[in-house]
């Protein structure tokens, strides 16, 4: 991915997003406020930083049928993944699906250390004590 100049992430401007082999893209309208990393046991695993956005500031540039969705546990937040090279994009946020978490480093040209960030509690979430995905023996949180 070609990356422009960095941006002020405070500004009002629009992020492209992409997957590392290009084939998820997205747009997401600024200003991008903090970063987060979440400690429940996918976002362990897949160590993305997070920003988060309101829907009506995301837009899939790339075919639905062309992104991978994970469910887990309760079943409420969507994690998408692209097909192809599997990198995780942006999901739709349990506590508040109004919201779209964005990985931060997926953003062409965000300084991501440049913004604050916090750490989410989300290893005490989980409301379904034992949830596995049907048929897997993942982690159960």
């Amino acid at each position: 991915m070609d990356s422009p100049p960095p941006q002020d992430a405070q500004a009002a401007v629009t992020w492209q997003g992409q997957c590392h082999c290009g084939a998820v893209r997205f747009e997401v309208d600024g200003p991008l406020t903090e970063t987060t990393s979440c400690d429940c046991s996918l976002c362990r695993m897949k160590n993305a930083r997070m920003t988060a956005v309101p829907a009506s500031r995301f837009r899939l540039l790339t075919d639905p049928r062309g992104v991978t969705e994970y469910r887990w546990n309760t079943r409420v937040a969507r994690h998408y993944f692209c097909p192809v090279c599997g990198i995780y994009t942006f999901h739709r946020k349990r506590i508040d699906p109004a919201l779209v978490g964005v990985n931060a480093f997926c953003l062409a040209g965000l300084e991501v250390d440049g913004l604050p960030h916090r750490r989410a509690d989300g290893r005490t979430m989980s409301l379904v004590p034992g949830a596995r995905a049907p048929g897997r023996d993942g982690p159960p949180d």
